[in-house]
């Protein structure tokens, strides 16, 4: 990795996998259905605290940057940091579509407990993080690995809240699941799979 990564406008930059990153919502709208988009809410939904919203909207400004600097990243084709970078980055693509297959196999009356969802409670945000990681090494820019840090850290805030929403929503069911359920990634307690 440079200190001073290159800046040019090509065809083979980091905005091709940050433009199926970004289409996500459009991905869930197309895979899942509208009833889930509605079911998975967002800020109105989590009733986020007026602190909780300005850090969303930091790292949604952020999440533009990311965008904008993808465009002029280019991939460092060729080199090990792009085989190594491509490898993580389409991990985290692959899992992170998976996730929102899984939302779009469970019913609108349950929570999302199948599917990776039995390892992780926010695959989604696990997922997502893991492509822009591989993203930062593909292109080897730290900069941009900085940014994806930077973005992704009030997923740890947001998380918290969107638990909070679901064990009003769910009540026992969901307590069960947080209790034997990974936050982040892991294997499900012994005993208590679902």
């Amino acid at each position: 990795m440079s200190l001073i990564p290159a800046f040019e406008i090509g065809l083979w930059n980091a905005w091709i996998p940050m433009f199926y990153l970004a289409s996500h919502p459009l991905l869930i709208r197309l895979i899942a259905g509208k009833d889930t988009m509605k079911r998975l809410g967002g800020p109105a939904n989590l009733r986020l605290t007026n602190t909780q919203k300005r850090i969303s909207n930091f790292s949604t400004t952020i999440f533009v940057l990311l965008i904008i600097y993808s465009v002029f990243l280019p991939l460092r084709l060729g080199t090990l940091w792009f085989y190594i970078g491509l490898a993580i980055c389409l991990i985290g693509l692959i899992t992170f579509t998976i996730a929102i297959v899984n939302i779009a196999n469970i019913p609108t009356d349950e929570p999302f407990t199948r599917g990776l969802y039995r390892y992780s409670r926010h695959p989604m945000y696990a997922t997502y993080f893991i492509a822009l990681i591989g993203m930062g090494i593909a292109s080897a820019s730290w900069i941009f690995l900085l940014l994806s840090i930077v973005h992704i850290a009030p997923s740890f805030i947001l998380a918290t809240s969107e638990e909070r929403w679901c064990l009003e929503l769910y009540g026992d069911t969901y307590r069960e699941y947080m209790n034997r359920t990974p936050r982040w990634i892991g294997m499900p307690k012994a005993g208590k799979s679902g």
